[in-house]
Formats: structure tokens, sequence, C-alpha cells
């Protein structure tokens, strides 16, 4: 059963996972989440509202997939294109570094990649210092879930670390 708080988002993820079940040779799909996330103010309730809406999906997304037997050949990542920096400007939070990225599935390894630099340690422009490269993270992807070289499609690929993204 999927949520309602999200139809649009959470009516796609349950039409992505027929379209799996049904056996289609889907490789790589995106969906957009429901909500903004770039919140500079009431973002302690929009932000909040907008997290648990795609969470409830996801979770009723990957329940759907196990259900269907099919877990196994899906990988949710997801990810912003920004961090926040840890100031509050007021209401809310400005654009920043370091952002995040979740893998979720059976065979996701469920371990942390880089480390959370703490609040007191920022960079000059008052940003959480990244830790870990998401090219890398990407690299990884590439090389252990779609069997690609990363060099075909990340430039300079060689100099990343390939973290283990999946259960060995």
């Amino acid at each position: 059963t999927y949520p309602t708080s999200a139809p649009e988002f959470d009516d796609r993820l349950a039409a992505l996972a027929a379209m799996l079940g049904a056996g289609l040779p889907i490789s790589c799909a995106a969906l957009e989440a429901p909500g903004t996330y770039d919140t500079h103010s009431d973002e302690g309730s929009t932000l909040s509202t907008n997290l648990q809406q795609t969470v409830d999906g996801v979770l009723a997304f990957q329940r759907d997939l196990e259900a269907r037997g099919i877990a196994d050949r899906v990988l949710i990542q997801l990810w912003s294109e920004f961090g926040r920096r840890p100031a509050d400007n007021g209401s809310g939070t400005d654009h920043g570094a370091a952002g995040v990225a979740f893998l979720v599935g059976t065979r996701a390894s469920g371990v942390m990649v880089g480390e959370f630099p703490g609040l007191a340690n920022l960079d000059v422009n008052e940003n959480l210092v990244n830790t870990s490269d998401y090219r890398a993270m990407y690299c990884s992807l590439l090389e252990q879930w779609f069997q690609t070289e990363a060099d075909l499609v990340i430039p300079g690929a060689a100099a990343f670390a390939r973290p283990a993204l999946l259960k060995a």
C-alpha cells in the first residue's frame, strides 16, 4: 500500500514497481521527490514534511519490490544536488556544500562513506567540510551495479577510491 500524502510521487513509484514486476528491462529511472527542498524559510515544517513524504513513498516502493520478489534487481539512490549550511539564517538555512546521498535496497551494503565532519570545523564559507567525493560513489555504482568501467564515463575516474556500496 502506497501512502496518499504525495499522490504524484507515490503513483509514479507504484507504476515503476509494476513495470519492473512485468519484466520490462529498465536499468535506470529517475523520479523527483515531492515538494521542494530549496527551503530558505519555514524550513522546519516544510523540509520535514517533504522528507517524510519521500521516505514514506520510498519505503512503500521497497516493500512493493520485496513483495513482487524483485527487490534484488533494484538499487535506490536518494541524493540532493546541494548541501545546507549549518547556521540558521533566521528561518532556515542557506545552500552549502557537503550534500548527502543514500542507497536503499536489499543489495546495498549499508555502510557510511565518508564521515560526519562535525560543526566545529567549517570551511572558509561556513560550510560543512566534504569528507568524500560524489564522483567516487558514481565510479562505484558504475562498476559494481552497472558493470561498466567508470573511466569511460567519469573523467579522471582512476583518481577516486571505490567504496564498497553493494553487499559482497
